[in-house]
């Protein structure tokens, strides 16, 4: 029993790593004005107990660090990967330039202070991790450290100090790295007067924007039209539009791609708001004619949501399912992740996503068959592809990558090989067949342990010399931390706004997932009450969170060189 709680067992050690995430998870539960440090409080909790000499093994905590970095990090890949490529479109491309500007701007910030203070520049790597809130980037920088330094003695022998002194930093800037974003925040607020009321509807026209769906009904008015099939209509415009129901006598049928258009036919369409105007000149007029109207015309139709369940049908276009053909059934959109898709032929489904059609009940129940629309079978997980893709990445992370005026090749890592194909893996897997669908509850958890894991290793590895680097110079920490926090943030709110012309919630979406740092994605979303943020933060994180791993790497290898 003695063993148990005060040795270095692995009983010990899995009790101990237990007992140090849930009392961190649960202090992650305290907020200050809306603001907590979550599972951050895991990383102190472990320092906490180690500094007073509660020990795991060592040999295992590295295994549970690079495992839990594994996790978290791949959890993150597969979630932003759908969107990763999208991102780079339009707005994105611009807020992901100022994204790669702040984390360099972080990089610089750290060089000078190590040239003009003489600290170290591995301490000083820890210290910029935390001052960013970047877990990932941490892991990358000491995993570094002991490749680029095992074949050296002198190195080997002080290299797990170095490792500590690196968590010890993190640790101490990592509440900076959280306040000093919300400063600047606050800061940019109040600096530019900003009216959170007009920031929002100017935030509610983008998200409206041109690739919206739009549901309008039409009165066939061209001539150049009558007496054509849908499909023949079809190709007389490049745009894309659904033509879910036509009205035709006081008689509402779904037409398929052979219905024959007639003048003075009513019909309600599906497109793009880009779309309209080009739709309106092919079929001659809009009219004032409402979902319901149409419903009350035949009341046997209706509008329903299904769910593609089926892994076969990932990958598939919806032409292919033939589903208007076959069934008489309507699909209007199709919503995914949250988002509305106009529902064109060439769209390729995956598992998850959900199909609002229309049609008679027997007709849709077939659909539905068909889809499968099965809670049961969207909560299995599907854990192939997830396994297969953690050993590619592992794989792709050790790839050596020479870089000119670099002494050492440098590597993507046990963090930065994982999210790639991750993010690989969720934008391309549904085109290859490949079924990587979780349920987001599903996702949060695997994301969660990992982090929890990681976390509660690193704090149970650094505590031993944790206090010791704080008394002899690490206060100064805290002031590096502050600079590398404020300067690189406030130079890209003050551009975004200035030179860019973003929207408020875009600069809170920018500097949160530039910083990869949820707490104050949170305090932006809580403290000005939209959830606008989270579409900029989710367009800049993916690249953002790759840099963080990648700069990492390359001051441990300058600072060894």
């Amino acid at each position: 029993m003695k063993e148990l709680f005060f040795g270095q067992g692995t009983g010990h050690s899995i009790m101990l790593l237990a007992f140090v995430i849930a009392v961190g998870l649960l202090l992650g539960k305290w907020k200050v004005k809306g603001v907590s440090l979550g599972s951050t409080w895991i990383l102190f909790v472990g320092i906490l107990l180690s500094h007073f000499g509660f020990r795991a093994d060592s040999s295992l905590l590295h295994f549970l660090k690079e495992f839990g970095l594994i996790l978290f990090v791949f959890s993150i890949g597969l979630q932003v990967g759908p969107g990763f490529f999208h991102s780079f479109k339009s707005g994105g491309l611009k807020l992901n330039l100022l994204a790669l500007v702040l984390v360099l701007a972080g990089v610089v910030t750290t060089y000078v202070i190590h040239l003009v203070t003489k600290e170290d520049l591995v301490t000083l790597t820890g210290v910029m991790s935390g001052a960013v809130t970047n877990t990932p980037g941490l892991g990358a920088a000491q995993q570094t450290y002991m490749d680029a330094t095992s074949g050296s003695f002198v190195h080997e022998v002080g290299s797990t100090a170095v490792a500590s002194s690196m968590a010890s930093g993190y640790a101490v800037a990592y509440p900076i790295g959280v306040l000093g974003v919300i400063l600047v925040l606050m800061l940019t607020k109040a600096l530019f007067r900003i009216d959170l009321k007009k920031e929002e509807e100017q935030m509610h026209g983008m998200e409206t924007g041109m690739d919206s769906p739009q549901r309008l009904a039409f009165a066939i008015k061209n001539p150049a039209v009558f007496g054509k099939t849908i499909l023949e209509a079809s190709h007389a415009i490049e745009n894309k539009f659904i033509i879910s129901r036509i009205s035709r006598d006081g008689v509402v049928k779904v037409p398929v791609a052979s219905t024959v258009l007639q003048e003075n036919d009513k019909l309600l369409v599906v497109t793009a708001q880009s779309s309209v105007e080009a739709v309106t000149m092919l079929f001659g007029e809009q009219i004032e004619m409402p979902k319901e109207t149409w419903d009350k015309l035949d009341a046997s139709m209706s509008v329903r949501k299904l769910t593609i369940t089926r892994t076969s049908l990932t990958g598939k276009k919806l032409k292919e399912l033939k589903i208007r053909t076959h069934y008489g059934v309507s699909i209007t959109r199709v919503s995914r992740s949250g988002i509305d898709l106009v529902a064109n032929p060439d769209l390729i489904v995956q598992m998850g996503d959900s199909l609002l059609v229309v049609g008679h009940d027997s007709d849709i129940n077939q659909v539905a068959k068909l889809v499968g629309n099965s809670r049961t079978g969207l909560n299995h997980p599907n854990l192939i592809p997830i396994f297969f893709g953690i050993a590619l990445g592992v794989l792709f992370g050790s790839i050596p990558i020479a870089i000119p005026g670099i002494p050492q090749a440098i590597k993507f890592g046990l963090a930065g090989g994982p999210l790639v194909i991750a993010i690989l893996l969720g934008y391309f897997g549904p085109k290859l067949k490949i079924t990587t669908y979780t349920t987001m509850s599903a996702n949060l958890m695997l994301r969660e342990i990992g982090i929890s894991i990681f976390l509660a290793a690193v704090g149970l590895g650094a505590g031993e010399n944790f206090v010791s680097s704080i008394v002899n110079g690490g206060y100064w920490w805290i002031l590096y931390g502050a600079l590398i926090t404020l300067i690189p943030t406030a130079l890209v709110a003050i551009l975004g706004r200035v030179i860019f012309k973003l929207n408020f919630y875009q600069i809170c979406g920018l500097v949160s997932g530039s910083c990869t740092n949820p707490p104050v994605l949170a305090f932006a979303q809580n403290a000005y009450g939209t959830d606008y943020t989270s579409v900029s933060y989710a367009t800049v994180y993916p690249l953002s969170m790759f840099m963080r791993v990648l700069v990492a790497q390359v001051l441990i290898l300058l600072a060894v060189a």
